[in-house]
């Protein structure tokens, strides 16, 4: 079980190597019912709010533990930031599984600071299980970005952020894929205010958790149809699954064309760069405006590590 006093000790363990992020009011998802905030997630170091939980479990570990090697699963950005923080830490053995489908601007990202890249399974879920034999067989310190402890605790930050920054929030926007971040971000702010509203977001192309929850059922393993958003696929981590009634207040389902116009207006309205999982909470404010009537809401925007090709794709749109 993870507490507020993780977070707080993982924040201030990660402080010197991560970005304090901003908060920034968007003057065109506001108006005068709703103030909208952007935690802007995609100007943290690697472009990407998976840092924290990359520094927070690195820095925690012993020489014995790192001399292991460490070991990731990811679909790009958790393995970037894993590979990163190897490298700042001086750990010279990290191993990154990726799905065959991971942008090359994600895997090159990854090699740049020194992990090795190996591509198993068509999508997350088969490199997950594919990873998890290998590591199991081969050994290392594996770092799950959904169902590991400190991981999560250090995704909390984010929470601590935006309710140090700004106390009237009572409503976080989060993207879920398997879990990890929106966890972390609930212990912390319902420890600083219980009335809070944590409302994740995820794509009807992978709703794995809003079926976890509703079936009550631990979906390791999730169908996924084709969706701009590899981040947000394939099933959901254990622990988020194992919290989420007491974490999870609400989510908002956004389909693809949703997510499509919400990096439109990101990248013409805001000047934010966002990747498609990063933008679905501006998705569901677009769509489900109703919903935050009288209300201050942080949208956290988790990522902004978008394939150029993709970009011109969304731009041509516009």
């Amino acid at each position: 079980m993870i507490h507020y006093e993780d977070v707080k000790k993982a924040h201030e363990r990660i402080r010197p190597y991560v970005y304090r992020t901003p908060l920034d009011q968007s003057m065109y998802l506001s108006n005068q019912d709703t103030k909208v905030y952007l935690k802007l997630e995609n100007q943290q170091k690697m472009k990407c709010a998976k840092a924290r939980g990359a520094f927070s479990k690195i820095t925690s570990l012993s020489q014995d533990e790192i001399n292991k090697g460490i070991v990731a699963i990811s679909s790009g950005n958790h393995g970037a930031a894993i590979s990163y923080a190897s490298k700042l830490m001086g750990i010279e053995k990290t191993t990154v599984y990726v799905p065959e489908t991971t942008p090359d601007s994600k895997i090159e990202k990854i090699e740049f600071y020194g992990a090795e890249v190996v591509k198993v399974g068509k999508n997350y879920d088969e490199a997950h299980a594919i990873g998890v034999e290998r590591i199991q067989a081969h050994g290392g310190i594996f770092v799950d970005p959904c169902s590991d402890e400190v991981v999560i605790a250090g995704q909390g930050s984010i929470g601590l952020e935006i309710l140090e920054e700004e106390p009237s929030i009572d409503t976080i926007l989060v993207p879920i894929g398997g879990g990890g971040i929106i966890t972390g971000i609930s212990i912390a702010a319902k420890a600083v205010n219980p009335n809070i509203k944590i409302i994740g977001v995820q794509t009807a192309a992978c709703p794995a958790m809003v079926a976890a929850m509703a079936d009550e059922k631990f979906y390791e393993v999730y169908p996924t149809e084709d969706s701009i958003c590899d981040a947000l696929v394939g099933g959901v981590g254990y622990i988020p699954y194992q919290m989420s009634k007491r974490c999870i207040d609400d989510i908002i389902v956004v389909e693809e064309t949703d997510i499509y116009d919400a990096i439109q207006h990101l990248l013409t309205k805001e000047k934010v760069v966002a990747e498609p999982a990063g933008a679905v909470g501006v998705a569901a404010i677009k769509k489900k405006g109703d919903l935050f009537k009288g209300r201050n809401v942080a949208v956290v925007i988790t990522g902004g590590n978008m394939d150029e090709a993709l970009m011109k794709e969304i731009m041509s749109r516009a």
